[in-house]
């Protein structure tokens, strides 16, 4: 494979870092245990386990508070990420910190989630703690999204 140097270091000439396509392979993996009935909550509960502490901690309150609000979302994964679906279509996800070397995880919504407030709204939010605040607002944002 050809590479390129890159203010980042050595990249391939694809433009996609290791962990983009690290991601990219995670995805094949699953769309093929899904197809097979496969992906389920015992693989988000594995993807969460092997998050670093700080994600983990996250992932695991973020979990239990989405299962608890919307139990009818189903847990998968998706690009390796906590994720749940409605009608088989990703709603949310948790995106970790660690996963591409950010600063902050990230709760982020898909097109199918009921959010819509007037021409423009948030589908992202930064998580760095977790504390009673965190908690209803996330309880509020899964409730409005998975109606």
């Amino acid at each position: 494979m050809s590479t390129k140097d890159t203010d980042a270091g050595t990249e391939p000439s694809d433009g996609f870092s290791a962990e983009e396509r690290a991601a990219m392979k995670q995805r094949a993996e699953e769309l093929k245990k899904t197809k097979k009935g496969k992906n389920t909550e015992a693989e988000v509960l594995e993807a969460i386990a092997a998050m670093p502490d700080d994600d983990r901690v996250l992932a695991e309150r973020l979990h239990a508070t989405i299962m608890a609000t919307a139990p009818h979302l189903a847990p998968r994964t998706w690009y390796g990420f906590p994720a749940y679906a409605k009608d088989g279509k990703v709603l949310c996800f948790y995106q970790p910190a660690s996963k591409f070397k950010a600063r902050y995880g990230t709760l982020g919504f898909q097109d199918v989630a009921a959010l819509d407030d007037g021409v423009m709204w948030p589908t992202s939010f930064a998580i760095i703690d977790w504390n009673a605040d965190v908690e209803a607002k996330i309880v509020e944002l899964v409730r409005v999204a998975a109606s």
